[in-house]
């Protein structure tokens, strides 16, 4: 079996929720169907996607999500600008919005002969090799996905969650890294179901606006760093 680890990079931008989730779905299906194809012709390969991209305001709820996690109603929701969207990610309800690096690898797992615990542990590696660029030690959570300042103490902030979908092990969804959000829009929700945690943002713990394409970029390499990923031509 051929081991494609080639990956196709996109900056989408500024990207609505849902028009980016059908993209996603398009591109996972794709490469499902070449793993198919690669069943009956080994020497055929699948390829393997990275979406980097910011959304306009939006809460999304996992799959095994509590909705009473929103806090506001359809009509608050509208006031903020604001849209809501249940989803097929794992993980309970988390928001999106500008100043947000979300990430969203669509990978074949067998081109990286790994499994779906070593990819988040991965993708987190990628994350908290991003934020040491700028002085931050970030780690994980027993209890939690996704990267946190100060886990485990009274003060444990999260600056990145994550939430995949994984088929046939081809990966959708990812992470979302927040740069200069507005953390405001955090009060309207209870994160991934905490309510004893709160969440905090590179601008935040620094004191002063980051220049986000620069985030992009360290985020970009981190992945291609722990991932082994070779850019594709």
């Amino acid at each position: 079996m051929i081991m494609n680890r080639k990956i196709i990079f996109e900056d989408l931008g500024l990207s609505e929720y849902k028009k980016t989730w059908e993209y996603q779905e398009m591109l996972m299906q794709r490469v499902i169907d070449q793993k198919m194809a690669r069943k009956t012709d080994p020497n055929l390969e699948s390829d393997n996607y990275l979406l980097f991209v910011e959304h306009p305001h939006v809460y999304t709820l996992g799959k095994s999500g509590d909705e009473q996690n929103l806090l506001l109603n359809y009509i608050q929701l509208q006031a903020h600008d604001a849209t809501f969207f249940h989803t097929d990610r794992g993980g309970d309800i988390t928001y999106h919005g500008p100043g947000q690096l979300v990430g969203y690898p669509i990978f074949d797992l067998e081109n990286f002969e790994i499994g779906l615990r070593k990819y988040i542990f991965l993708m987190e590696e990628a994350i908290i090799k991003t934020i040491a660029e700028y002085g931050l030690t970030g780690s994980r959570d027993e209890k939690a996905t996704g990267v946190w300042l100060d886990a485990g103490t009274p003060l444990a902030r999260k600056i990145c969650a994550i939430g995949v979908k994984s088929s046939r092990f081809v990966t959708m969804h990812g992470f979302a890294l927040n740069v200069n959000t507005n953390l405001a829009y955090f009060q309207h929700i209870n994160p991934c179901g905490f309510t004893d945690r709160g969440v905090t943002s590179i601008e935040k713990e620094l004191g002063s606006r980051q220049d986000f394409d620069e985030v992009k970029k360290i985020a970009l390499a981190k992945m291609f760093e722990v991932f082994e990923g070779k850019i594709s031509d």
